[in-house]
């Protein structure tokens, strides 16, 4: 699966590298050095995949990001950084980026995780377009990316939508928390199940009628969470 990429890293000698790696699986490069050069490089040709280094200059990693979710662009984005502590990750997760990973980190798992967002997000000639999701009055269309409410558009990030659509494919089926860490990001040793916690959480506060007594996005204790119609629960209560 051959894919544009931009890396936007100001470290020339870790962006080589990265290049050398992602041109030897058979992808096109184009190197930025700096927050604002990324931006013109996707505004000028959008790629299949940014590379993103979160500490840059003229405009950081995390700047980028909210811009281009602003713009309403879907591209994939990686985000690299030395950052470690937990808030960060959430943080950059919450504005958009599809993955992160911390340095140092293996060139290997970098092409593995390049690898996994290239397939989730670009999709082959001739495959079917996925079908809208419908849980009472709540309706998930993963083609155009929209979410409803009782015909009310809800705005969400992609870590909340792929939440959300993997729970609405399922409705009342009980989904763990690592089963929805693995379908927001894969295996990812760096970020707790609090990722997934803080999604739900943003989730309710857009989808439910009263965040703190949910009646469509529901927690199974000690297990994880599961999305329901209210008025069948009701009719079955």
């Amino acid at each position: 699966m051959c894919a544009d990429v931009i890396v936007a890293e100001d470290d020339e000698k870790q962006a080589e590298l990265v290049r050398r790696y992602l041109e030897r699986e058979g992808h096109a490069v184009r190197i930025v050095g700096d927050g604002l050069a990324a931006l013109d490089a996707v505004r000028h040709k959008e790629p299949d995949l940014l590379v993103l280094d979160v500490m840059m200059p003229r405009a950081d990693g995390l700047d980028v990001v909210r811009v281009l979710r602003a713009e309403a662009r879907e591209l994939p984005v990686l985000m690299l950084t030395a950052r470690t502590t937990e808030d960060d990750l959430l943080l950059g997760l919450d504005l958009g980026a599809d993955d992160y990973m911390t340095k140092p980190y293996s060139p290997r798992e970098l092409m593995a995780r390049v690898r996994t967002l290239l397939r989730r997000t670009r999709r082959p000639a001739g495959v079917a377009q996925d079908h809208v999701l419908r849980v009472g009055g709540l309706v998930v269309d993963p083609e155009r990316h929209e979410v409803t409410v009782d015909g009310e558009p809800v705005e969400c990030t992609r870590g909340e939508f792929r939440i959300l659509a993997s729970l609405a494919a399922g409705p009342d089926r009980v989904f763990s928390r690592q089963r929805l860490l693995e379908e927001l990001h894969g295996f990812d040793r760096y970020i707790s199940d609090r990722t997934v916690d803080v999604h739900v959480m943003n989730l309710r506060k857009k989808i439910e009628p009263a965040p703190r007594r949910p009646v469509r996005l529901l927690t199974v204790f000690g297990v994880g969470y599961k999305l329901t119609d209210p008025a069948k629960a009701a009719r079955r209560g």
